[in-house]
């Protein structure tokens, strides 16, 4: 296959820019939005990006922990990672595996989104395996009009309490999207913020590409990726007021910046003034044939309408789904 992407211009780039901001800070919260072992759809939408690009670039770096998030519903349903025969909770084993063999320290498991008086029995049984294996695990509950009110985030914050921490470059990732990487980030931030830690917080963003337009093919194979978590492409407001760029955000994204403007009490936190500030991305700018990364993103989205159908047969997937797809469908016509 022709290819449309350079990945060693992106590790390059994406390297430094993360050494730019952890500088001068004792710890340093990276958030990993998508896959971070193996990003498929990454590697479908742009030919020439290695789906292993995450991993590469973190073993290039020292003093590393991780906190891997899990949300607990995702856990309990009967929700598929990939089209392999492979079930969730056996793709997260298989993950936190691969961490161990490549020598990263996992800080601790957070299983997210627990909510009060739910039965959780694979939830359950899944934290009696990690303390069989000794991982340290956690568990965030979860808390109505968490994203409406900030008020109602910053009280989670207080209930969840602190993780203590031994690494100062702290990575967040998870098997999927919605995993609750960016509230454990925001959860931590407020306590250390408030015992007078230096901290600082980012987030490696892969999709949506924020300065590709909203209804670009590579953007609108985001939304079909997420598609199931009704994510939706947004124009970046705050951005183009400060900036008078435009910038392509997402929904979840866009009321997270403003979690982190109160949790950090500034206007422009860590000098962001916008949610695509806090972002780290080179995904344009390592782009070498769009027309090829077009096609591509395209065939993403056939593909992700024909699976989620087949998701919504074997009762995997709602059908509210498929209506979002073809929502998504119509704007990539």
């Amino acid at each position: 296959m022709e290819e449309g992407f350079d990945s060693e211009k992106y590790l390059e780039f994406i390297s430094k820019e993360i050494k730019l901001r952890a500088k001068g800070f004792k710890r340093f919260y990276l958030e990993v939005g998508g896959k971070l072992i193996f990003d498929g759809h990454a590697s479908r939408v742009l030919p020439g990006y290695n789906p292993k690009n995450k991993l590469h670039l973190l073993s290039s770096f020292r003093n590393l922990g991780i906190i891997y998030c899990i949300n607990a519903n995702d856990l309990e349903s009967k929700k598929k990672l990939t089209k392999k025969k492979v079930n969730y909770v056996s793709q997260i084993k298989k993950e936190l595996e691969e961490f161990s063999s490549k020598g990263f320290h996992l800080e601790t498991v957070v299983i997210t989104r627990f909510k009060e008086g739910k039965k959780y029995k694979k939830v359950k049984k899944f934290l009696k395996y990690l303390k069989k294996k000794k991982i340290d695990s956690k568990v965030f509950r979860e808390w109505d009009n968490y994203s409406e009110e900030t008020k109602f985030a910053l009280e989670s914050f207080k209930d969840n309490g602190y993780i203590y921490l031994k690494k100062r470059l702290i990575v967040l990732t998870g098997p999927a999207g919605n995993s609750g990487k960016m509230a454990v980030a925001l959860s931590q931030l407020y306590h250390e913020i408030k015992n007078g830690k230096k901290v600082k917080y980012a987030k490696l963003e892969t999709f949506p590409v924020w300065d590709l337009p909203l209804k670009h093919p590579i953007n609108l194979a985001y939304e079909a990726a997420t598609a199931d978590l009704g994510d939706k492409n947004m124009l970046d407001k705050l951005h183009l007021k400060a900036h008078k760029i435009k910038a392509t955000s997402y929904n979840r994204d866009l009321n997270n910046f403003k979690i982190l403007r109160r949790v950090t009490s500034k206007r422009n936190p860590f000098g962001y003034k916008s949610t695509t500030d806090m972002g780290i991305s080179g995904i344009k700018l390592s782009i070498t044939n769009e027309k090829i990364c077009e096609a591509s993103a395209l065939k993403e989205i056939i593909n992700r309408y024909e699976w989620y159908k087949e998701e919504v047969k074997k009762g995997r997937e709602d059908r509210k789904t498929i209506e979002r797809m073809r929502q998504i469908a119509r704007k990539a016509e």
